[in-house]
């Protein structure tokens, strides 16, 4: 697949613009495990995945940047001296360009042809990966002399200020910073991270795209925030050296159940116990128990699922197929929640019947058939040439 789209850019870029261009690949994410835990200043278990977004860059010699999307078969520009949001998918690319010049660096007119094998909507990242792309890319062609780390903040910016989503850090350094056949464990803290093997031996990843996207998934994020401030506020009162839920125990919000409100503490409850789920995920890793890993899988699902409530039926569906199934090690609901995918630990040799079993259930219970994505754990941003 990705041979195929580099000589669609190649080829689109001759024609287009008559010139050969720099190319990159930027490629998507996985969290293994840590969800809902970044804000909250825990960890997450993060890994860059071999479906990727590229991209050829050259310079044009003149103050104009004109991108052509293969994918939407659609080509934007825009002018350096007037750079502003807006533009559906030009908006990503707008932003990178605003931070690199808000940041005192200087650019010259581009052209630029990207496509990619992101899902999109499968909340796999493919906006941060279009970003890091973009800031790899303009960092070759203009000898920019940025490190990896401060274009993962960059792209971090452009997604708050020029696409107006208040992220966490955690999709960028992903496809950044990815390792083939490690995860990154980031402390979202002190942004301290290290890299574990995933050595899956006979098993591999396979990802079930629910195919839906339920409109509860905003609000409930912001609430879920505001949740668990609001736990951290009353933790202090009694335990005053607490800065974050990632230093609570379970015996401390234990002694002072009685006093949290409404659902206040199962939220924290949740977010205490993932974090514990995190550090034993990566212990298990270094010594390849991939049993006992695919059962923390479970319970993260169940803690998303049952205490955190960012899952709906048709995950919860999903994850509960697997379960009799002996070829299948663990399962979780992956990402914001209220739909999106099931990441599932699967025995290389029955992938065609986890397939067939799994689509066949899934299309009988809500009318929809899943989407399947085999992913393997692939090095982060790059240059191609």
């Amino acid at each position: 697949m990705s041979s195929t789209i580099v000589d669609q850019i190649k080829k689109q870029f001759s024609l287009r613009y008559g010139s050969e261009s720099l190319l990159v690949r930027s490629p998507g994410r996985i969290n293994l495990i840590g969800e809902h835990t970044d804000y909250n200043q825990g960890f997450v278990l993060p890994a860059a995945i071999d479906k990727a977004i590229y991209l050829g860059f050259a310079e044009n010699g003149t103050t104009s940047c004109r991108v052509f999307s293969l994918d939407y078969l659609e080509e934007g520009s825009f002018l350096l001296e007037d750079v502003q949001p807006g533009g559906g998918w030009l908006t990503f690319i707008k932003g990178v360009v605003a931070q690199l010049m808000h940041d005192g660096h200087s650019l010259h007119g581009f052209d630029c042809v990207f496509g990619g094998d992101i899902p999109i909507g499968a909340g796999l990242s493919s906006s941060a990966a279009l970003e890091n792309g973009v800031g790899m890319g303009l960092n070759a062609l203009f000898d920019l002399g940025l490190q990896r780390l401060d274009l993962v903040a960059i792209s971090q910016r452009a997604e708050h200020e020029f696409a107006g989503v208040k992220c966490g850090i955690m999709d960028m350094f992903a496809s950044m910073m990815g390792k083939r056949d490690f995860a990154i464990r980031l402390d979202c803290r002190s942004m301290a991270f290290d890299y574990f093997p995933v050595n899956l031996q006979e098993y591999q990843f396979l990802l079930c795209d629910t195919q839906v996207s339920h409109k509860l998934a905003d609000s409930a994020y912001n609430t879920r925030r505001e949740e668990c401030q609001t736990g951290v506020a009353i933790i202090q009162r009694v335990f005053p050296e607490t800065k974050s839920l990632r230093d609570v125990t379970m015996d401390q919000l234990e002694k002072i159940k009685e006093q949290f409100p409404g659902d206040v503490y199962k939220r924290c409850a949740y977010v205490v116990q993932e974090n514990q789920r995190l550090i034993a995920s990566c212990d298990l890793l270094q010594t390849s128990d991939l049993p006992g890993f695919g059962k923390l899988l479970y319970g993260s699902h169940v803690g998303l699922s049952r205490s955190y409530e960012v899952s709906c039926p048709e995950l919860d569906f999903l994850v509960a197929q697997t379960i009799p199934m002996e070829y299948v090690l663990g399962a979780r609901m992956m990402g914001g929640g209220f739909g999106g995918c099931t990441l599932n630990l699967v025995k290389i040799s029955e992938k065609e019947a986890f397939i067939a079993e799994i689509t066949a259930a899934y299309q009988l219970q809500f009318g929809i058939l899943p989407k399947v994505y085999e992913v393997q754990i692939v090095d982060g941003t790059s240059l191609l040439n």
